[in-house]
C-alpha cells in the first residue's frame, strides 16, 4: 500500500511540474499577431486574407507552426472593439494588425508601445491620430490611403451617366456619411467641392450607425437622385448590400471609390485593391518579424490602385465602360 501511495505522490508532482513548466516556458518564442476586425464585412475580409497571404509568402504561418495569430471581430460593436485590443495587450502580442481604421484608432489609443499594422485605413491626418507637433503615432505602421482618388471616382459619374428626363437641369447625385467617421466628414468636404466643379447637385444624408442605413438610403431616393455614390465609410462598407438593393430596385447605379465594392455589385470605381492593400500591409509586418526592429519603417501610402467595373451592373443600366477599366465578373 505504502509502495502505491509512493507511486501516486511521484506522478502528481510529475503532473505539477509538466503543467508549470507548459505555463512558464514560451513556446518556441513564435511571433504572435493580434488581428482585429472592427465589423463582418464581405470587401474587408480580402484585405485580412492578403495579410495573412503575405505572412506566409515570407515564412510566417499557423500552417508551419511559425506563427500564432489571435482573431478577434468586434461585429461593430466599439466596446467588444476596445475588450479585443485590450486583451492582445494582455496576451503581450509581437503586434497588432487593424482592419480597417475603427480597429487603427482603437489600437492607438490603447498601446503606444506595441507596434500597430493597419490596412483599410486613412492617413494618421484623416483619423486624427496626429499629435500637437503633427507627427504620427511612434507604433503606427502598415497602409494607408488619401482621398485624391476619389476625385477621379466621382467624376466618373457624369461621364457615364445621362439624366432620367431631358431637362437641363444638374445631375443629382446622392450619398450617405457618418458623421462620427472623420474620413467620412472629410470625403463629404471633397465631394462637395468636386461636386460644385462638376455642376452636379449632391444630396448628402447622415447616418448614426448601420440600423439607420435602410431609411436614410429610402429618403434619398425619394429625392429623385440620378445616382448613388458610395464613400470610403465603415457604415457604408457594412451596409453596402442593403444600399445596393434599394438603389437597384429604384434603378439608380451605385458608384464608388472602393473596388472591392464593385465586386459587390456597384458599377465602377478606381480606388485600392483590397487585398493587395492587406498584402502590402503584411509584407510590412514580415519585414519587423524577420528583424524583430521597426528601426528605419513607417507607415506607407497604398501602392496599388485599379480601374474597375461589374460587368452585370454595368450591362443592367446600359452603361458603357471606357477601354482602360477592367471587368469584375
Amino acid at each position: 500500500m505504502k509502495h502505491i501511495i509512493g507511486i501516486k505522490k511521484y506522478f502528481t508532482w510529475l503532473f505539477t511540474l509538466i503543467i508549470f513548466c507548459n505555463c512558464t516556458t514560451p513556446k518556441n518564442n513564435i511571433p504572435v499577431v493580434g488581428f482585429a476586425d472592427a465589423f463582418e464585412d464581405n470587401t474587408i475580409a480580402q484585405a485580412k486574407q492578403g495579410f495573412l497571404d503575405a505572412l506566409k509568402k515570407n515564412g510566417y504561418s499557423e500552417d508551419n507552426n511559425t506563427l500564432k495569430v489571435i482573431y478577434r471581430n468586434a461585429q461593430g460593436d466599439i466596446p467588444k472593439l476596445t475588450l479585443s485590443i485590450k486583451y492582445f495587450i494582455s496576451e503581450k502580442v509581437t503586434l497588432m494588425a487593424t482592419n480597417p481604421s475603427l480597429s487603427t484608432i482603437a489600437a492607438l489609443q490603447n498601446s503606444k508601445d506595441i507596434p500597430v499594422f493597419m490596412m483599410v485605413s486613412p492617413t494618421p491626418q484623416l483619423m486624427n491620430v496626429m499629435d500637437k507637433q503633427g507627427n504620427a503615432p511612434a507604433n503606427l505602421f502598415g497602409v494607408a490611403e488619401d482621398l485624391g482618388y476619389i476625385d477621379t471616382s466621382f467624376s466618373l459619374i457624369p461621364k457615364l451617366i445621362r439624366k432620367k428626363d431631358d431637362t437641363i437641369t444638374p445631375l443629382r447625385v446622392g450619398m450617405i456619411f457618418n458623421q462620427s467617421e472623420p474620413q467620412s466628414a472629410e470625403a463629404l468636404k471633397r465631394i462637395q467641392e468636386l461636386a460644385k466643379k462638376l455642376h452636379i447637385d449632391l444630396v448628402s444624408l447622415p447616418v448614426n450607425n448601420s440600423a439607420d442605413v435602410q431609411l436614410v438610403t429610402q429618403a434619398l431616393l425619394a429625392k429623385h437622385i440620378d445616382a448613388f455614390f458610395a464613400n470610403p465609410d465603415n457604415t457604408v462598407f457594412s451596409s453596402f448590400e442593403t444600399i445596393l438593393k434599394a438603389c437597384n430596385d429604384a434603378n439608380v447605379p451605385v458608384f464608388t471609390s472602393e473596388a472591392g465594392l464593385v465586386s459587390r455589385g456597384a458599377v465602377a470605381a478606381y480606388g485600392a485593391d483590397i487585398y493587395q492593400w492587406g498584402y502590402q500591409a503584411g509584407e510590412q509586418a514580415a519585414l519587423f518579424l524577420k528583424n524583430n526592429s521597426t528601426s528605419g519603417m513607417h507607415w506607407e501610402m497604398v501602392k496599388l490602385r485599379k480601374r474597375v467595373y461589374n460587368e452585370a451592373a454595368a450591362k443592367k443600366f446600359g452603361i458603357t465602360m471606357p477601354a482602360n477599366f477592367e471587368a469584375i465578373k
